[in-house]
């Protein structure tokens, strides 16, 4: 029996540790943390009874992959809950705009010829995203199977934000599209920077944008206990420094960003893979504040009371110039901020009505300051009465967001740069993303094709990287198997 060993315990190590297990490897998993989950983890940060998730929150592309089709996750625990509203951007003077999980309940909110023009593209894309998501989630450079809706996502995804924004013509439709663009974090005249927006407001009205019941720490444990169903083990405290310390494994799969993959290899690298590895380039940061807030937020727009996310920045010109400073190294005044109100889809999370709430401002990488008033700040403008109301905070900077999680290299959480280069090439430049170059050791983190997201299709795309060198045959059976059908998700209440 072949013996693998998985390197990080996020959702992509253990998507990769459960997909080589499920075709009979030895697998084990080292995690350096006492925790098991990485990205996946939640905490009670604020006082007793609030349950924070402490990075993945909504999960739009966590639904339907080749991963969830694989393995019914739903059958070890995991249950999905939706938000009435899907996200939300208020605008001054109790104006805003909202995505509903229906198009025509979006568009028919929009003012003016807005509604149609939202309609006519995130309609058309709505009704081929079946097809679409399984396209996505694969590294760029593949044959794809569904050419032309393929093509025009890719032309309105190769547009440039600020571009793509003027499809609208009034305020609201602007902010609606130019908040989950921002989601990016790259300055919105780059060209390709509309590619992230367009995917998940597409997705929140095919899939919604959900919360796991019970925290994100729930996506983490179902995988956990379906690996060890098929004998995965695991270690916690265990720091993997160099490949020596686990080469009498068959198969290394590295969860870690393409620095530390780089570092833990040494001289067994390729120099030219190397090379690339240290000039990945890493984006903007996070500063993340959790808040005990009594009576949820009094967002003075109505819908954002209902909506799972709020993004919080004024209207598009705003958030653009935001996201533009935030790119170039400098701290905004008024920052983007992205606000998660899980307990809404969740009520299990809150305490009576004390309500956690989910906070962070995108920051320059490496940001030494404090944003804890400037995310205050922007949320009050928003909702009037929002700092009365705050029993409990809990911090981290963009800093801390690295020694949280060595992954988040200068606080960024979407593990690298979303420029065009890297959105084709990530890693590097080469046929299989996962390969490092070294006969059996594969890069499985979010570094590598698709990207951040706890949906695991990274760990899994890895797994099948390294399956269809040891066994052919063996990453056939995966994939077929993902094409095949499984019990639909339990959903357990919401939308």
């Amino acid at each position: 029996m072949s013996r693998a060993v998985v390197v990080g315990s996020g959702p992509n190590g253990l998507a990769a540790a459960l997909t080589l297990a499920s075709e009979g490897l030895e697998v084990t998993v080292l995690e350096a943390a006492d925790r098991l989950g990485g990205g996946t983890r939640s905490s009670e940060l604020t006082v007793p009874g609030l349950l924070h998730d402490e990075c993945s929150a909504a999960h739009p592309l966590a639904l339907d992959t080749p991963f969830s089709r694989r393995f019914d996750l739903g059958a070890h625990g995991l249950r999905w809950l939706w938000p009435e509203v899907q996200y939300s951007h208020p605008l001054d003077g109790g104006r805003g705009a909202a995505a509903w999980r229906s198009v025509e309940r979006t568009a028919d909110a929009l003012p003016g010829r807005d509604g149609r023009r939202w309609k006519a593209i995130f309609g058309w894309l709505e009704g081929r995203f079946d097809r679409l998501a399984a396209e996505i989630v694969q590294p760029v450079l593949h044959v794809p199977r569904a050419p032309v809706a393929m093509g025009v996502f890719g032309a309105f995804s190769g547009l440039p934000a600020s571009l793509l924004t003027r499809a609208w013509a009034t305020e609201e439709g602007r902010a609606l599209f130019a908040g989950v663009a921002a989601h990016a974090f790259r300055p919105f005249g780059s060209p390709m920077s509309s590619a992230i927006g367009v995917t998940l407001g597409t997705a929140a009205h095919r899939y919604g944008w959900p919360v796991a019941q019970g925290g994100s720490q729930a996506i983490s444990a179902a995988m956990i206990a379906l690996a060890t169903e098929h004998g995965v083990r695991f270690e916690t405290g265990v720091t993997v420094r160099s490949l020596e310390e686990v080469a009498d494994h068959d198969v290394v799969m590295l969860d870690t960003s393409p620095r530390a993959a780089a570092d833990i290899a040494g001289d067994r690298m390729p120099a030219r893979v190397a090379r690339a590895y240290r000039r990945f380039r890493h984006g903007p940061g996070a500063f993340k504040v959790e808040f005990a807030v009594d009576g949820g937020v009094p967002w003075a727009h109505a819908e954002s009371r209902l909506a799972g996310t709020v993004h919080v920045c004024g209207d598009w010109r705003e958030t653009a110039a935001a996201e533009r400073m935030t790119c170039r190294g400098e701290m905004p005044e008024r920052p983007y901020v992205l606000v998660c109100q899980q307990s809404l889809a969740d009520p299990s999370r809150a305490n009576g009505d004390l309500h956690p709430l989910y906070a962070y401002a995108h920051v320059p990488s490496g940001y030494t300051g404090d944003a804890t008033a400037a995310i205050e700040a922007q949320i009050e403008r928003f909702a009037p009465g929002f700092r009365d109301r705050i029993v409990g905070r809990h911090v981290r900077s963009a800093v801390a967001m690295q020694e949280h999680n060595v992954n988040y290299v200068g606080g960024d959480i979407v593990t690298g740069a979303n420029d065009p280069l890297q959105m084709v090439f990530r890693p590097r430049a080469t046929l299989d993303p996962y390969a490092t170059g070294i006969d059996g050791v594969y890069l499985c983190s979010a570094a590598t094709p698709p990207g951040a997201g706890a949906h695991g299709m990274c760990g899994y795309n890895a797994a099948l990287s390294a399956l269809a060198r040891i066994d052919p045959s063996a990453a056939r059976r995966v994939r077929d198997a993902s094409e095949s059908s499984i019990p639909e998700p339990e959903y357990a209440g919401g939308w």
